[in-house]
């Protein structure tokens, strides 16, 4: 897949811009650094950013994912109007999130979706707009190849993400227990099943 020409959209609402979820590219690590400065931020995500360095790691790890097409990540923009040419990230808007597509087992029947809000945008319906158009992608995408089931997990005192999942009809189907070291918290567990 070339995940260059990859660009899903969210339309705009009362409460926010339009949207565009793009794949992550290097010239996003200096914004992306500022980002994980947010504690609120960095209290849920498991993968946390603490300098520019970090940031084009970070950025260099979601790129391999799909190359290796087990991890389509996307960073989530505002989409200014009139902006340049598909693909050129400096004519992109404001970031104002992340959501991810995970699917280890690339032919099996249920991956994982995840996404997190800059706290500059939180409010503004980022995380639910996103997941939605991720969502749609994931199953156009993929469901030839046996993707018929998305999981969802957060920790069970993340009320916000709960609200965002049932929002976007995944429904809540499991309360998982801690797991140390990987998931300190109990969580919730959410799927959402390919539309018949």
């Amino acid at each position: 897949m070339d995940r260059t020409a990859v660009r899903l959209h969210a339309p705009a609402t009362a409460k926010g811009l339009a949207l565009t979820l793009r794949p992550w590219c290097p010239a996003d690590a200096p914004e992306l650094a500022v980002l994980h400065r947010d504690e609120a931020l960095r209290r849920w995500i498991g993968s946390v950013v603490d300098d520019e360095a970090g940031a084009v790691r970070w950025v260099r790890t979601q790129q391999r994912g799909w190359l290796e097409g087990d991890r389509f990540a996307f960073a989530v923009v505002e989409a200014r109007q009139g902006h340049g040419r598909d693909g050129d990230p400096a004519a992109d808007g404001r970031l104002v999130g992340h959501a991810v597509l995970k699917r280890p087992g690339r032919d099996g029947p249920s991956a994982e979706v995840g996404y997190w809000t800059a706290g500059h945008a939180r409010g503004s319906g980022v995380a639910p707009r996103a997941l939605d158009a991720l969502t749609s992608w994931a199953f156009d995408t993929f469901a030839g190849d046996g993707l018929v089931r998305l999981e969802l997990l957060h920790s069970t005192d993340n009320t916000a993400s709960c609200r965002v999942a049932e929002k976007c009809g995944y429904a809540l189907t499991a309360l998982l227990p801690a797991v140390p070291n990987r998931f300190p918290l109990d969580g919730h567990l959410h799927a959402r099943l390919l539309p018949t």
